[in-house]
Order: structure tokens, then C-alpha cells, then sequence
């Protein structure tokens, strides 16, 4: 589906969050929070429920605009972006509660991950004739490549809404796949998961990034899950950052065990 041109882990860093300061009113969600990412790692992001966690996720991709702070993507530095230019750059992202077009088969929602990559207008995209239509047919089919890759095939026609939530999961990680992301950054992709679809899941992840050498920023709350597959760690704690490294490191902190066991409050 993707070529892999990447370095291998541990590369350059492709997202480095500065002194990010985020407030609603009164309430501190996020407090001078730092950290990078590496290019072709998983870089997991934990904390208790209230953290921040979801928080800063939105600040990467230009949902919430922090009061302090900046983001560098590849050298280049911002203090606001939105949600578009985050998407042009190479940034995609799954949510956690699903957002998808339960009315819509599965094919048809993961073309919208295809919206920024079409050069035909809406005009021409319905009347579906000459370029537009190759076009079309040419995003149909990397839409099919990863319909395969997600293992998905026997639903392709089936609304979305009829799905098991395994499956729409899935569905939400093919959307965003769509848009060819450099990083890749999942909020909670395995919540309300059974075993087998989280081992299914955790699959598809180390998958995307080992073929594909996508960068993935991941929020998940199963431990288990996040020890397994991340290369480092960032925990929040009620907005501000308390340990950061690899998962040994990590499950070795003081004050992470203390947040973790609500024994630091």
C-alpha cells in the first residue's frame, strides 16, 4: 500500500511539543507539557483518567489552540494551526468516541479520508466524467488496498452502523489511513475492545508501523497494551507531565506508580 522510505526507529524527530499551556476559564488542562516524537516510533501517552491526555492530542492536530507554547512538524515551527493544515502536512487521527458515517457503507466513509488528495471539485466529483472519474477510480482503489490490509473485506458494502464497534474501529483506523499520514495519532483505539479484537487491533498497529513506517502518537489506557508495543512513554498527571521515557522507565517511576495508585493527591 505504502512504500517504507523511512529511517528505522529512533530517527530524526518529526514532532516536538514546547512548553504547551492549555486553559479553559479557569481550569488548567494541560500545564507546560514537553516532549518529542521520533520518527517511525510508537510514542504512547498515558495518564489517569483527567490527565490532559485527549487535550493534547487536540492540540496536535488543531482542534484546541493552547494559550502558551508551540508545535515543530518537520522543522517548521507554529503556535496555531488548524485542523487543515494539520491534515495537509501528514497528520491524521482516529478518535476515541467513533465518528464515522453510520449511515454510509464502509467503502464510502474511508474515501473521506481521500478529500484532501482529490484534485476534481464537488461539481465535477457528481457528475463523475472524464478525469473526475479516473480520479475517482484511482482513490477506489487504494480505498481497496487498505479495506485488504484491515482485513475487512467481506464488509465493504455494509452501512457502517450495522457493524460490531471491533469492526467500526477498524473502519476509523482505514479513514485516517486513507490520508497517508507521516503520523498517525490514535486516541484510545482499543477502548471497549474484547481480547481478541485488541489483539487484532494491536496488530494493525505495529503493522502500520512497521510496513509503513508511520510515526504513531498513542493514547491508551490498558497498560498492558502500551508496554507491549510502545517504544516511549509520556505520562500525564491532571495536566502536567510526570515521567517520560522508555516503558521500563516508565513502570519503574515513583510518581507514576504513586498517580497510578491515586497516592500523589
Amino acid at each position: 500500500m505504502l512504500a517504507d522510505n523511512s529511517p528505522g526507529k529512533g530517527g530524526n524527530v518529526i514532532l516536538d511539543v514546547r512548553n504547551i499551556s492549555l486553559s479553559f476559564g479557569g481550569v488548567k488542562a494541560l500545564t507546560d507539557i514537553s516532549f518529542d516524537v521520533r520518527e517511525h516510533e510508537i510514542r504512547a501517552i498515558i495518564g489517569p483518567n483527567g490527565a490532559g491526555k485527549s487535550s493534547m492530542l487536540n492540540c496536535i492536530n488543531g482542534v484546541y489552540q493552547p494559550q502558551q507554547g508551540s508545535i515543530t512538524f518537520r522543522g517548521q515551527t507554529f503556535s496555531h494551526m488548524s485542523r487543515r493544515q494539520v491534515a495537509e502536512m501528514g497528520v491524521a487521527r482516529t478518535f476515541q468516541n467513533l465518528a464515522l458515517f453510520k449511515g454510509m457503507n464502509v467503502i464510502d466513509n474511508i474515501m473521506t479520508g481521500r478529500n484532501l488528495k482529490m484534485k476534481s471539485n464537488i461539481f465535477q466529483q457528481a457528475i463523475r466524467i472524464g478525469a473526475a472519474q479516473r480520479e475517482e477510480e484511482e482513490h477506489r482503489a487504494f480505498v481497496e488496498q487498505i479495506i485488504d490490509f484491515l482485513e475487512i473485506q467481506a464488509y465493504r458494502k455494509t452501512p457502517v452502523g450495522r457493524l460490531p464497534y471491533g469492526l467500526q474501529k477498524r473502519v476509523d483506523l482505514g479513514r485516517a489511513l486513507a490520508m497517508e499520514p507521516q503520523v498517525l495519532l490514535l486516541d484510545e483505539p482499543m477502548a471497549g475492545m474484547n481480547v481478541e479484537e485488541k489483539q487484532d487491533m494491536c496488530r494493525f498497529v505495529l503493522e502500520v508501523n512497521d510496513e509503513f513506517a508511520t510515526t504513531i502518537v498513542l493514547i491508551e489506557h490498558d497498560m498492558g497494551v502500551v508496554m507491549d508495543i510502545s517504544d516511549r512513554v509520556v505520562v500525564l498527571d491532571y495536566g502536567k507531565k510526570i515521567g517520560d521515557g522508555t516503558p521500563d522507565e516508565v513502570r519503574n517511576n515513583e510518581d507514576v506508580i504513586s498517580a497510578y495508585l491515586g497516592t500523589s493527591h
